[in-house]
C-alpha cells in the first residue's frame, strides 16, 4: 500500500516505524527537514520537505497514485485541507486527519463528507485517551482495557501480585476457580518478555497478564489475578485542557472530582463550565495546597497537563503524600516504560492511542479494531470473517486447523450477541467478530491475508 503520512511529529513518526516493516511504501511530509533526516536514517522510506496542504508538495509526495493520505500535523486546519485537496486534485481513495479541536468535532457529522469537508475516517486523541482513562477508573488494578465489538468484549492487561488466588497455580486452575466464567488468557510477560499462554503455565508474582472475557466478567476474572481494589471515589485531576476538562466532566456524575489549572483564566472558564467539579487555580506540585485538599483521602490523582515532567513531579508527590492510584499523561514514549510502576502506576501514551485508531483504518481485510500494545511491538485486532468454506481460509474451520502464524492467538469470538471463548474446536463461522493477539506484530500481514476473502466471492 502505497501511503502518505503528513506530518513528522511523534505521530506521525510512530506510525511511520509501525507501518514501513509491513511492505508498505511510506512517504513523510514534513517542514522542518531535521525530523524528516532522522526519520530517513532510522527507517526505509521517502520524505518530502514542504508544506503539507500545498498541491505541489502533495504532488511530490506521489499524491496522484496514493493509496492512502494520513493528515496527522499539529494543526487541524492543515489536516483538513490537506484531505480536501487529495480529494479534488488527487482523488486519493481514503484521508484520514487527525482533529483535536472541539469546536469542529462538534459539528463533525455535518462537516466530513465529500461534498463539504472530504476527510473519511477522523481521530479525535484527546476523545480517545478521556475513554481510555475513563475504563481504567471502572476497573480498578487494571494497567489496561481494551474493548471489542462494541462493548460486548474486553482484553484486560493486569499484574499478577503476591497473594492472589492464582499466583503459583497453572492456568488451567482458572476454570476450577471460576466454574462460571468464560475467559482465555491472551499472553502473558515475564520480566518484559512473552510467553506462550499453556493450560500448564504456572503464573508467577509480578506477571503481566492479558486475558479476554465478556466485558460483565471482567471484574470476577481480575479477582482471581491480585485482590480486587475498591470502586474509586475521590479523583483529583491536574490540567484543565480538552482531556483533563473532558474526563471532569465524565467522571463528575459519578465520583467527588476536584480540578486544578494553572492558568486563572481557564480556572474560571472551567468552573463555570463544569457542573460538580470543584475547580482550583493553582501549581499541583504545592504541597500546601494538596494538603490542604487532603490528597491522603484521594483514590486517583490524574495528571493531564502537556508538560511530562510536570505530571511525573506532581504525581510521584501526591502518591508520597498518600494519593491511593497515581496516572501520568506521557507525551514522550520513551518515558512511558520508565516512569510505569512504583510511585506512577500508569503511565499513559496518547500516541499509542492515536496509533491504534489509525492503524484500525490501515490495516487490510475486514479488521475493525487495532490495538497497539507493548510500545507498538504487539497487537490486538478485531477481523471480521466473510464469505464460505470455498473463499475464505477461516470460515466453517475450527481453529486448530487455520494456520496462524506463530505467537498469534485466537482469544475469543463475538457472534451476534453471544461472546465465545475461543477453543481447539471452535469453528469460525461467516459474520463472526474474531478477537485476536499478536505478540510479533511483523506477523501482521498474515493474518489480513487470512481474512480477506478470495476472488471467486463476489
Amino acid at each position: 500500500m502505497k501511503i502518505i503520512i503528513l506530518g513528522a511529529g511523534q505521530v506521525g513518526g510512530t506510525l511511520a516505524e509501525n507501518l514501513v516493516g509491513e511492505k508498505n511504501e511510506i512517504t513523510v511530509v514534513d517542514i522542518n527537514r531535521e525530523k524528516l533526516r532522522v526519520l530517513q536514517d532510522k527507517y526505509d522510506l521517502q520524505v518530502v520537505s514542504g508544506h503539507s496542504a500545498h498541491p505541489e508538495v502533495l504532488r511530490q509526495a506521489g499524491a496522484e497514485d496514493a493509496d492512502m493520505i494520513i493528515a496527522v500535523t499539529s494543526s487541524d486546519e492543515v489536516n483538513m485541507i490537506a484531505c480536501q485537496i487529495a480529494y479534488s486534485i488527487f482523488n486519493t481513495p481514503t484521508k484520514i486527519a487527525r482533529i483535536r479541536s472541539e469546536q469542529y468535532l462538534k459539528y463533525k457529522e455535518q462537516l466530513f463528507h465529500n461534498h463539504d469537508l472530504p476527510v473519511d475516517h477522523y481521530i479525535a486523541p484527546e476523545q480517545l485517551v478521556t475513554r481510555y482513562i475513563h475504563r481504567l477508573i471502572d476497573y480498578p488494578g487494571a494497567l489496561q482495557v481494551l474493548q471489542f465489538a462494541e462493548g460486548k468484549l474486553s482484553l484486560v492487561a493486569v499484574k499478577a501480585y503476591y497473594g492472589g488466588l492464582l499466583v503459583g497455580y497453572a492456568l488451567s486452575a482458572l476454570k476450577k476457580h471460576i466454574p462460571n466464567v468464560e475467559t482465555r488468557v491472551a499472553a502473558i510477560y515475564r520480566k518484559g518478555r512473552p510467553i506462550k499462554p499453556l493450560g500448564t503455565t504456572v503464573i508467577e508474582a509480578d506477571d503481566e497478564i492479558f486475558f479476554v472475557a465478556a466485558t460483565k466478567h471482567i471484574r470476577a476474572v481480575m479477582s482471581e489475578l491480585q485482590k480486587l481494589e475498591q470502586s474509586y471515589k475521590k479523583i483529583m485531576i491536574v490540567g484543565g485542557g480538552n482531556i483533563g476538562a473532558g474526563l471532569a466532566r465524565t467522571l463528575e456524575k459519578s465520583h467527588s472530582v476536584k480540578l486544578i489549572e494553572r492558568n486563572p483564566e481557564r480556572a474560571e472558564y472551567l468552573s463555570g463550565r463544569l457542573d460538580r467539579t470543584v475547580v482550583f487555580c493553582g501549581d499541583a506540585s504545592d504541597q500546601e495546597l494538596l494538603s490542604e485538599e487532603h490528597i491522603e483521602q484521594v483514590d486517583v490523582f490524574i495528571a493531564v497537563t502537556n508538560d511530562d515532567e510536570a505530571n511525573i513531579m506532581s504525581a510521584m508527590l501526591a502518591k508520597r503524600m498518600g494519593a491511593q492510584k497515581t496516572m501520568v499523561l506521557i507525551q514522550r514514549g520513551a518515558y512511558v516504560d520508565l516512569v510505569q510502576g512504583g510511585e506512577i502506576d500508569i503511565a499513559i501514551s496518547p500516541q499509542q492511542a492515536t496509533i491504534s485508531a489509525l492503524l484500525t483504518h490501515v490495516r487490510r481485510g475486514d479488521i475493525v479494531n487495532v490495538y497497539s500494545l507493548r510500545k507498538g511491538a504487539a497487537e490486538a485486532i478485531e477481523a471480521v470473517a466473510h464469505g464460505d468454506e470455498t473463499t475464505s481460509k477461516v470460515v466453517g474451520r475450527a481453529i486448530q486447523d487455520i494456520k496462524l502464524p506463530a505467537g498469534t492467538t485466537i482469544g475469543a469470538i463475538v457472534r451476534n450477541d453471544d461472546v465465545l471463548i475461543a477453543h481447539d474446536d471452535t469453528v469460525i463461522l461467516s459474520g463472526d467478530h474474531v478477537i485476536m493477539f499478536l505478540i510479533d506484530k511483523k506477523q501482521i500481514h498474515v493474518v489480513e491475508k487470512l481474512f480477506q476473502v478470495s476472488a471467486i466471492f463476489l
